[in-house]
């Protein structure tokens, strides 16, 4: 049975609205080379290795140490703080489509995001649909990260959120199961139009039936 009396949605950025891979901007420095890319992406600059910046740590901090032990891969290093920007494709149309028509229902919303401090400034002038949300609690400024349940508990008293009118979207299903626990219901992220029928259940957007039998015009 659907949960009701929900009204607040809360959104990850990365891979629900953003489309954000390294691989977008690695292409470029592994021209016709994607076993080279993924093997630099498995072994050099992984994504447990990004984790730590999206915590809190430097780039500069973090490219130090990986090239000390990779010195010639400096300059692939290096590409991945001063290029991340190269690494966001742009929006996920279809997810931010979904958020436009939450913000004019008046839906409250906010974000929760594992980003660095350093490069998330940049995404938040890059997005203007970013501004539509009434808090972002970003993992690099806070020095938690997603699935600590301290960055859940961090927003839910920052923002004065009731976790039991609460959404969650998220693509990682380890932050999903995280976020659970505090009676938020928890939507693992997978394409636009699930994310839609779910919200549809849910009675945070209507139905596109009822959309055309409100609107005279479409008949």
């Amino acid at each position: 049975m659907a949960k009701t009396g929900l009204s607040t949605v809360i959104f990850d950025l990365g891979g629900v609205l953003i489309d954000w891979d390294p691989r977008h901007l690695y292409r470029k420095l592994f021209p016709g080379d994607e076993a080279a890319m993924e093997d630099f992406l498995a072994t050099v600059c992984t994504h447990e290795w990004n984790r730590c910046q999206d915590a809190g740590r430097s780039f500069a901090e973090g490219a130090r140490f990986l090239k000390a032990e990779h010195p010639d891969k400096a300059e692939l290093i290096d590409a991945y703080g001063i290029r991340f920007d190269e690494m966001i494709a742009g929006p996920i149309g279809g997810s931010i489509a979904i958020l436009a028509e939450l913000r004019d229902r008046g839906a409250p919303l906010f974000g929760l995001t594992n980003w660095s401090a350093e490069t998330y400034p940049a995404a938040l002038q890059r997005f203007e649909f970013l501004r539509w949300f009434k808090g972002i609690l970003v993992s690099g400024e806070v020095g938690l990260i997603k699935p600590d349940p301290r960055i859940f508990r961090l927003l839910i008293e920052r923002f004065g959120i009731d976790p039991q009118r609460a959404v969650y979207v998220d693509d990682v299903e380890a932050n999903i199961a995280a976020a659970e626990p505090f009676g938020i219901h928890a939507i693992h992220f997978t394409t636009p139009a699930r994310l839609r029928e779910e919200l549809v259940a849910l009675r945070l957007l209507p139905s596109r039936l009822a959309e055309w039998r409100e609107d005279p015009g479409q008949r």
